[in-house]
């Protein structure tokens, strides 16, 4: 099962909102297995912002991070297919154009999953369910894919 990660998952994986969260997010990265999960680079973009602006980092850390992330996952592009579906998906069900070409990308890679927290959990388009990796109980494809990897 392919998966994308949304910024928020990798934002606390640098260490924003607390050690607990990050804490979270990195328990949550080891589990998935590192060949199934893609990051789109529209999520780099909005991390590059995050650790900057939320973060305190400098430019030179955030564009470090980002670059450890993209030696770790493989990006998705924002092709004009992902731009045109993301534009169809935000007139179509009000969503803003940003989360919209990341849940595109998601959809145009292959993706079964997209792990956010900031998008509506169970909301399924073009075969991507965006799930909450941190909500409790644990959405049953994340169950699911934990399940996968113990086998």
């Amino acid at each position: 099962m392919r998966i994308a990660l949304d910024t928020n998952v990798l934002a606390y994986a640098e260490g924003i909102n607390g050690v607990e969260r990050r804490d979270a997010a990195l328990a949550l990265i080891r589990r998935v297995p590192q060949e199934a999960v893609v990051v789109p680079v529209q999520v780099l973009g909005e991390l590059f912002n995050v650790l900057v602006r939320k973060g305190g980092k400098s430019r030179g850390e955030a564009r470090d991070a980002l670059l450890s992330w993209r030696d770790t996952f493989p990006v998705v592009e924002t092709s004009p297919e992902v731009m045109l579906a993301a534009v169809d998906l935000a007139t179509d069900h009000q969503f803003g154009i940003w989360d919209a070409i990341i849940l595109s990308a998601a959809s145009q890679s292959g993706c079964r999953l997209l792990l956010s927290e900031d998008l509506q959990e169970g909301f399924t388009w073009a075969g991507v369910t965006v799930v909450n990796p941190f909500s409790t109980p644990r959405h049953a494809l994340l169950l699911a894919l934990s399940e996968e990897d113990d086998e």
